[in-house]
């Protein structure tokens, strides 16, 4: 973990402390695969042939048994359905069941490609579709895709011999998920879902009511419908944020939370839901500052898609406005860089290429603080008419902003930066006695020659 600067609360500094270093959610991953193991990967080519029509019976009456098992936590029948001879293997596919029986699953079945077979000695590759739908979570069912190998038995059947090959994963863009991975510790209550592992799981009871207030903290400030439940992965390492596609910054071990969609498998490239998943740093630090991450992590699940075409510093400064309405004014902490960064002089909002670069958490503070000073000035119904019109194809930032607020987006970074400081370092903006600065109505000092409406 890198240093972490001090923050400052609003006219006086604190200790330091856990800068919140919230992550950009993604704007579309990959989807994941279904089950885990370390076999290695298979040597053939990996070119498909249609899948002959005794082969299709034979792999289908498996499949169809491994997905009635799993769905009736039956595991008699699902090693049944499995080669035992690897006990690698076998310990690994008893480690996924075991994991798939805590989840609340409604649906779970495959589909092959028949198109995908590939020959490996007396074995088959077969590209095999997942469907998963996770009870009270997923209001449609989650599709990925995966390839088993098939193995012929003594007794004329087939059971799946792997279902690991990192070549054909890394080139299909393949997206585990943790109980694919790892052997999990599922936690649920209404409206939350935590997976968590065996160094892990002792934290889960106070971080489930955390995430369970911040709920209804989110839902009060979020004025649109969404399901108000959510999946979230509390893990005692990195292993899953770092294979995460496009993860912003780059580095897991610089992010405290990130909030991710999954996806419906179909052509229009559907978002089913939005989970987030925690730093394991996190997992110790409870208090003012987890609750506040876990909010702004929130805040992405209870936007879903509405923000997905919208400019990261409006979506990322929405997400930091919410986290904090809970608080008190004087708790509202700011990361140093963000106010050293307004008093150096903002010349506009971050922008998305650069927004997660090294200079993230003071973008985070830039875009919270613009969005403070559309609140204060506008009103709060001004975030989301903002939000909703930005989130159009081809919108247009500073035609939007002219359009509803007079402002263009140098301006609304300048002002908002202004406003800062004068919560949190008034001192700076105390004007030279020859020099007068116009006021706000709101009380925000002004550029030079500029006005703000009301």
């Amino acid at each position: 973990m890198s240093i972490i600067p001090a923050e400052r609360s609003p006219a006086r500094v604190l200790a330091a402390v856990l800068c919140s270093l919230l992550v950009l959610a993604f704007p579309a991953c990959s989807d994941s695969s279904s089950t885990p193991s370390g076999e290695s990967a298979p040597t053939t080519d990996a070119s498909g042939v249609q899948v002959p029509p005794d082969l299709d019976q034979g792999f289908t009456a498996t499949l169809e048994q491994r997905a009635i098992a799993l769905l009736n936590r039956d595991r008699e029948t699902f090693v049944t359905g499995i080669d035992h001879a690897d006990p690698g293997f076998v310990t690994a596919q008893s480690s996924y069941f075991d994991n798939l029986a805590q989840l609340p699953l409604r649906r779970f079945d495959y589909d092959l490609d028949r198109s995908s077979m590939v020959r490996e000695d007396d074995q088959y590759w077969v590209v095999v579709e997942v469907t998963m739908q996770l009870q009270g979570f997923d209001p449609h069912p989650v599709v990925t895709r995966d390839r088993f190998r098939f193995a012929p038995t003594e007794d004329a059947r087939y059971v799946i011999s792997s279902v690991t090959d990192p070549e054909w994963e890394a080139a299909n863009d393949q997206q585990k998920q943790p109980w694919d991975m790892v052997p999990v510790q599922a936690r649920t209550r209404p409206g939350v879902l935590g997976i968590f592992d065996e160094s892990s799981v002792a934290a889960a009871e106070p971080l489930m009511d955390s995430i369970a207030r911040s709920i209804g903290d989110v839902s009060a400030s979020v004025p649109y419908d969404w399901r108000r439940s959510v999946v979230f992965y509390a893990l005692s390492n990195t292993k899953f944020l770092a294979s995460l596609d496009d993860l912003p910054g780059g580095d897991p071990e610089k992010l405290d939370g990130v909030a991710f969609p999954v996806m419906a498998g179909d052509e229009e490239g559907r978002v089913v839901a939005t989970r987030f998943a925690l730093h394991p740093s996190m997992l110790g630090q409870p208090g003012t500052e987890r609750d506040r991450l876990i909010r702004h992590e929130l805040t992405h699940v209870a936007l879903g898609q509405r923000d997905d075409r919208a400019p990261a510093w409006l979506s990322e400064g929405i997400a930091e406005w919410v986290s904090v309405q809970p608080l008190a004014p004087e708790l509202r902490r700011l990361p140093q860089d963000a106010l050293v960064e307004a008093e150096a002089g903002v010349r506009g909002m971050p922008g998305d290429g650069t927004f997660n670069d090294g200079d993230s958490s003071a973008h985070y503070g830039i875009s919270w603080w613009a969005c403070e000073y559309l609140v204060a000035g506008f009103g709060r119904e001004s975030l989301w008419r903002l939000l909703e019109e930005l989130d159009r194809p081809a919108a247009n930032q500073d035609a939007v902003l002219d359009s509803l607020f007079g402002l263009t987006s140098r301006m609304l970074a300048r002002r908002g930066a202004k406003m800062m400081i004068n919560g949190y370092d008034p001192d700076f903006l105390t004007p030279d006695p020859t020099v007068t600065s116009p006021v706000t109505p709101t009380g925000e000092p002004t550029e030079p020659g500029t006005t703000v409406s009301p």
